[in-house]
């Protein structure tokens, strides 16, 4: 048995029969399945007061640490549904999550690499070098030479800038 399977397992099949075809309904149809067809077509309408919202089926599908972080935003969601509508009420409600989660990360990018950069005090960070300019012939400055003259201008990660006071 197939536990992964929508279906459990079992092959799915059409209610709809052999006239969910169009081909099959032109080919011609008895009484009886013109009948079936006009039952299952009345099936298919949905009753007004449908799709219909159970509170405990929310619970039951979403975990509580979902539930709590969704709170915000639902809360959003549901004051903005009555005065722009349930859709766009719904899709204002994932653009501001998503934006606010890119502004946050962007923030917390700019934070950790302002205060935790790599320099020579410290092992971890986030380690920016600068390259060199490309001075090809023909620029103004050719041929450019390197501005590290010794061995230790090429890993100084910030020492030589170091003023001490004495």
């Amino acid at each position: 048995m197939d536990h992964a399977s929508s279906t459990g397992g079992v092959k799915p099949m059409s209610i709809a029969g052999r006239l969910e075809s169009d081909r099959e309904r032109l080919l011609g149809m008895t009484d009886a399945e013109r009948a079936f067809r006009k039952q299952w077509l009345n099936d298919q309408e949905l009753s007004p007061n449908e799709p219909k919202e159970v509170p405990e089926m929310y619970k039951a599908l979403r975990n509580p640490i979902r539930r709590f972080y969704r709170l915000p935003m639902d809360y959003v969601e549901t004051s903005l549904a009555p005065v722009i509508g349930p859709n766009r009420a719904m899709v204002f409600r994932w653009v501001t999550a998503k934006v606010g989660i890119a502004v946050a990360l962007t923030y917390w990018m700019w934070y950790y690499y302002k205060y935790n950069s790599n320099t020579w005090e410290k092992k971890g960070g986030w380690r920016a070098s600068i390259s060199r300019q490309a001075c090809v012939p023909g620029d103004p400055g050719y041929p450019k030479l390197s501005d590290r003259s010794v061995g230790a201008d090429y890993a100084s990660r910030g020492f030589k800038d170091v003023k001490l006071n004495l």
